[in-house]
């Protein structure tokens, strides 16, 4: 990898993160990840068996702020939980999302409606027109991954993800 690109290329990302279909541009993703320290988990579970609340639990430990977004819950460890993502105290960078494929596109609206900067569908959560309404508002979008994991495999190889 050649340093001074690298550097160029982190100097681009720390103030507006141009937007990016994370899907198709790892380099993206990763700084994505890097740069994004708030994230709102919408359909968080205060079940510990179920992935949203391993994930948020995850971030959590991972120096991220999570607000928990679920209407059916009051409070997740202590945390409360939020009814819609309009009620969250503070500017979000990622909305990540555990809810099935067919609400994703009211949450992007939202997500765009709050001015999110990226939203994030995990494992199963995919939408190709919520894609395109996310990109054309100016949103970065990653659909069927899981934050968690590309997280992790961007902490095991800190030079953006790669292996050499």
């Amino acid at each position: 990898m050649d340093l001074a690109l690298g550097t160029q290329h982190l100097a681009l990302f720390q103030g507006n993160i141009p937007v990016a279909d994370l899907n198709r541009d790892k380099q993206a993703r990763n700084e994505v990840i890097l740069h994004s320290p708030v994230i709102a988990i919408v359909g968080r579970s205060n079940d510990h068996y179920y992935s949203s609340y391993q994930v948020g639990e995850y971030l959590q430990q991972h120096g991220f702020t999570v607000y928990n977004v679920n209407p059916n819950v009051d409070e997740i460890d202590g945390a409360p939980s939020y009814a819609s993502l309009q009620e969250v105290p503070e500017p979000i960078d990622i909305v990540d999302v555990f809810r099935r494929s067919e609400y994703l596109s009211e949450i992007v609206d939202e997500a765009i409606a709050i001015g999110a900067k990226t939203v994030w569908g995990q494992l199963g959560v995919e939408d190709e027109a919520a894609r395109q309404k996310a990109l054309n508002a100016g949103l970065n979008v990653a659909m069927n991954l899981c934050l968690r994991t590309e997280h992790e495999h961007l902490m095991a190889h800190p030079l953006h993800g790669e292996v050499d």
